[in-house]
């Protein structure tokens, strides 16, 4: 091939990239073209549900678009996944905390999705995640309630919100040799109330769920899973102050988009969720046991991928194998 003909060859293939990235670059911009649906796979007055709405009425007046939160809370997750992934559109998001999905190949055959059909566009949070008891209850630390359950075996019951965390919790007591009895709600909100009356002796939940307990007198905490403290309990210390880092866990809430959503556009969401997520915005996810951590789709996705390495590596440990069909 002549020079000159590989110079025309290199000119219009470089003509064409740099259309190509205009293009997306102006969808970017383009989008929303109409209405946005975020679907939740909590329901409504939960945390996510709260922040979720916040946020939305806000990017609704950004965007000129209507944006619609839509709950599907219910089969640990997979009933809103399941719509948002057969939505196969890209004005339909999910919100969720990641916690939702990362041990769903350790608890579910046949799932109706795959992990690359989720994909990262924003952390919007951290959700709280408590360890309490009820008030009644002659312990003072975590670690008064590991020594008591050894002391009492089978004796005291547990519940959790279905989740990563609830995998783990359960995962860490067949691992330390610990017998409690695990109740399954279908009720987050009942099993606190359960926990007040003394009905269950140990509740690991995100704390929203339980402050009206806790403000009532009726249950206290004992410690946060996080990696920092919770700012409105700063007298709690971590799981991991307690001295039990492996059942760290932080609640990572975001956004979600379909397969083949440009960067571009996902870099675009986040930094619009930047301009409106105000002091007004992080006051009000702090009071449902938020701690607003806005991040990218890079960051984002990092993070949601160690958790599933955290899960992923917590089940190996325990000799849980993915479920076959996943």
């Amino acid at each position: 091939m002549h020079l000159w003909l590989r110079g025309l060859v290199a000119l219009v293939f470089s003509a064409i990239v740099g259309l190509a990235a205009a293009a997306k670059a102006q969808a970017a911009e383009d989008w929303p073209t109409r209405p946005v649906r975020l679907i939740l796979t909590l329901g409504a007055g939960s945390g996510t549900d709260i922040g979720a709405r916040l946020l939305a009425d806000r990017l609704a007046q950004r965007w000129g678009q209507p944006v619609i939160v839509d709950n599907r809370p219910g089969g640990d997750g997979l009933v809103a996944i399941n719509a948002f992934v057969t939505a196969h559109d890209d004005h339909v998001l999910l919100c969720t905390p990641s916690s939702s999905f990362t041990a769903h190949p350790f608890l579910h055959d046949n799932l109706p999705y795959k992990p690359d059909d989720l994909v990262p566009i924003a952390r919007i949070s951290n959700t709280l995640i408590a360890i309490s008891v009820p008030a009644s209850m002659n312990v003072a630390s975590f670690g008064d309630l590991i020594a008591l359950a050894r002391t009492e075996p089978g004796k005291l019951d547990w519940a959790g919100v279905t989740g990563a965390h609830e995998f783990v919790f359960s995962g860490w007591l067949k691992r330390m040799d610990i017998n409690m009895v695990e109740v399954p709600y279908r009720n987050p909100v009942d099993a606190a109330n359960d926990l007040a009356q003394d009905r269950v002796q140990v509740f690991s939940s995100a704390l929203a769920i339980v402050r009206p307990q806790i403000e009532a007198g009726k249950i206290k905490l004992l410690a946060m899973a996080n990696t920092v403290r919770a700012p409105s309990e700063p007298d709690v210390p971590t799981l991991g102050e307690a001295g039990y880092p492996s059942l760290t866990l932080d609640g990572l809430v975001g956004l979600f988009g379909p397969p083949g959503m440009p960067i571009e556009l996902r870099e675009r969401i986040t930094a619009d969720i930047r301009a409106v997520a105000d002091s007004t915005v992080a006051d009000r996810l702090a009071l449902t046991g938020q701690i607003m951590n806005i991040g990218g789709p890079e960051e984002f996705a990092k993070s949601v991928k160690e958790q599933r390495a955290e899960v992923a590596a917590f089940a190996a440990e325990l000799g849980i194998k993915p479920l076959t069909g996943n």
